[in-house]
């Protein structure tokens, strides 16, 4: 199983290192993956060597994730993509005239036009009122044309203002870009409306109805078969082909997850729509159990439209987790309600679902001593019930998302509280918080390996400047509670208190 994982792993690594990486660097793209999969690699070959269930020490496992953060580091840096080099005076003096006369006398290429035409800067100007926002410079380009100035009124005002008076000058020519800069001097950027270019290039449609049923019912019979491992292990492919009704078996964990997953994303399409942003309905990736042992990579909704204001980011990606959450704890609670308190072996095979150790999180020891009440003492572990198992990967799924890094929405979550900037450098902070738990949580070092590696800053919204309200920013807090209180493990002491035989009255 542990080969299983770490091939999935590393073609995923790969992938991120020849999309993300190889565009900035010379270094060869194997040798970069080749780097970052140490660490993963000792694990493997200590598991090869003395057990799956041996961790290797971590006099091993530090020193060799350090070095090959150093190699990955070095490698990349050292090999940096170069710029075209300019002449230095002194090579532009030892020069010919001859060879000057001959590329004064070549076409010299027209630089591209700017977006705007003069006449149209002059236009544009008169879109921002003086009381609204003071515009002191217009930096007309290629691409983008930057408006600089100074911001006399609240942003949510200034920006509604601007964007319809350019709009009503421009129609829909431009997007209009509220953004926070330095000195906390906003400025405003339009760009041209990526909603025209799409139809020239005539994309595939965002919304496949089709597509995303087949994908569904995949995912439902591939998690029925890991959800039938998990009720009889000794279930095999050749028992199930001769008594596929055996399939049915499963479906009280396929059923389960697939509604926690499909409610996950159903909050986000759901709140895109409210937003008018353009979104897919959710598309689920249906796994093999021999290749994935929860029988699904997850779902996704894919969005093609920009976020109109912090808001709308905030809640576009607090709605997944919430909506998760509403039907994750009622599963996990009738899940435990079914399970039993059993040993927890010296060993233990495959996913600990038969002997769970509840202090491995905060907020499902909590959950499990509540159901199991006096039953569950110090030591112990619960056999989960398939109900129980779906809720325990809806709450993983959960703290997964809310990992304030880049796309997820946990980083989301941050860019809408504190600004693309803050949001950053807390996302930064956080992957590396993440790689220090994974020596206590080993179950996190290959997750922490992949956050390492994403980018920690996503997209403006339309309007990056107004903020929040209190009640967005509580809301916020509370999510970011949440994922602390499932991926940290419950201290000794509170454990010895939660769990004692014979608690104080």
């Amino acid at each position: 199983m542990i080969w299983i994982s770490l091939s999935l792993f590393g073609l995923i690594l790969y992938l991120i290192v020849h999309y993300r990486v190889s565009q900035t660097t010379t270094a060869p793209t194997w040798a970069l993956w080749l780097v970052l999969m140490l660490p993963a690699l000792v694990v493997g070959g200590w598991a090869a060597v003395y057990g799956e269930k041996a961790d290797p020490p971590p006099q091993l496992l530090i020193p060799c994730t350090l070095i090959s953060l150093f190699l990955y580091l070095y490698l990349v840096r050292s090999s940096l993509r170069p710029t075209e080099p300019k002449p230095s005076p002194e090579e532009h003096d030892t020069e010919s005239e001859e060879t000057i006369e001959e590329e004064a006398a070549l076409p010299k290429p027209l630089p591209p036009p700017n977006l705007l035409t003069k006449e149209e800067e002059s236009q544009l100007q008169t879109c921002f009122p003086w009381s609204i926002f003071y515009l002191q410079n217009v930096d007309a380009r290629p691409q983008v044309v930057i408006c600089r100035g100074q911001l006399r009124s609240q942003p949510n005002t200034a920006y509604q203002t601007i964007q319809k008076n350019i709009q009503t000058q421009f129609g829909n020519r431009f997007l209009v870009v509220f953004q926070a800069g330095a000195q906390d001097k906003p400025f405003f950027v339009l760009v041209p409306n990526p909603q025209a270019q799409e139809r020239k290039a005539n994309k595939a449609p965002l919304n496949r109805p089709g597509l995303a049923f087949g994908l569904l019912v995949c995912t439902v019979l591939t998690t029925a078969w890991a959800g039938l491992r998990f009720s009889d292990g000794e279930i095999t492919r050749q028992i199930l082909r001769s008594q596929p009704q055996l399939l049915v078996k499963g479906l009280p964990y396929a059923i389960a997850l697939v509604a926690i997953l499909g409610l996950h994303e159903l909050g986000h399409y759901f709140t895109a729509r409210y937003y008018r942003i353009k979104a897919s309905l959710p598309y689920f990736v249906p796994m093999p159990w021999s290749l994935f042992p929860i029988g699904t990579l997850g779902a996704f909704v894919q969005t093609r439209s920009p976020y109109p204001n912090r808001k709308a980011l905030f809640d576009v990606g607090i709605a997944g987790p919430l909506a998760g959450l509403v039907i994750t704890i009622p599963i996990l609670v009738v899940g435990l309600m079914q399970s039993t308190v059993v040993a927890i072996p010296d060993k233990i095979q495959g996913l600990p679902f038969n002997a769970m150790d509840p202090s491995s999180s905060v907020l499902f020891s909590l959950f499990s001593k509540l159901i199991l009440g006096s039953e569950l003492t110090l030591g112990q572990g619960i056999d989960l019930h398939p109900f129980a198992i779906a809720g325990w990967i809806g709450l993983i799924v959960t703290a997964l998302n809310l990992m304030p890094i880049g796309q997820l929405d946990g980083g989301h979550i941050v860019h809408a509280m504190f600004g693309q900037r803050n949001g950053a450098i807390i996302g930064q902070i956080s992957r590396l918080l993440v790689l220090l738990l994974a020596f206590v949580q080993r179950p996190l070092l290959l997750w922490a390996i992949v956050l390492l590696f994403m980018p920690t800053v996503d997209q403006p919204a339309l309007n990056d400047v107004s903020e929040l309200d209190n009640t967005r920013d509580l809301l916020g807090l509370i999510a970011l509670g949440l994922l602390v209180m499932i991926i940290l493990p419950l201290p000794h002491s509170l454990a010895h208190l939660l769990f004692a035989a014979n608690p104080l009255p």
